[in-house]
């Protein structure tokens, strides 16, 4: 009997490890975010929209500071003439003035970067759903990122569907743009 009991153990030991485990195996790929960024029309074209409106604005900054380097010269000139207490009272309100422009090329500059950046946020925001429904509909387990910010140090070339998203979500971009032309076409025709 022992020895059956024996036998009947070193049976199942083996056939235990005779077991193979089944493995799945995950479906994975990888897009360049930076590239991504760099080939995205949608995000071209929020670059050049704020690009214009740094120049629109720098534009109407700079008449001031041509104004302001107009009037210092004029002080300089006219300083010895007007006397000592005039050249204090003209030099210290010309030191405000600057001031005041340092303090609006500062203002514009954060503007600038507050709007574009919360424009640029919503954007990924954006693409992040993109991919996330692209990774479903395509059976994906995972989708990483590399570029600036690096989670993926090495990855075969063919697991890169960085040119598959930036297809797709130009594509989409090119789409809402005919249809956004189509209704402000049609509400010109109604007025």
């Amino acid at each position: 009997m022992k020895k059956t009991i024996i036998l009947f153990a070193m049976a199942l030991t083996i056939m235990s490890c005779n077991k193979t485990t089944e493995t799945k195996e995950f479906k994975t790929a990888y897009i360049d975010t930076s590239k991504l960024m760099e080939e995205s029309i949608e995000a071209k074209d929020i670059e050049a929209k704020y690009k214009d409106k740094s120049k629109v604005m720098g534009s109407q900054l700079e008449a001031e500071v041509n104004r302001f380097k107009s009037e210092a010269a004029n002080f300089k000139q006219n300083a010895a003439a007007n006397g000592q207490a005039w050249a204090q009272q003209k030099g210290s309100e010309l030191q405000q003035r600057e001031q005041q422009l340092n303090y609006a090329q500062q203002a514009m500059l954060q503007q600038l970067q507050q709007e574009s950046g919360a424009e640029m946020d919503t954007l990924v925001k954006a693409y992040k759903k993109i991919i996330k429904d692209f990774g479903k509909e395509k059976g994906y387990d995972y989708i990483y990122g590399t570029g600036d910010a690096q989670s993926v140090l090495y990855a075969k070339d063919n697991y890169d569907i960085t040119k598959e998203i930036i297809k797709l979500i130009n594509d989409k971009y090119k789409s809402s743009d005919k249809k956004e032309e189509k209704t402000e076409s049609k509400k010109a025709e109604k007025k």
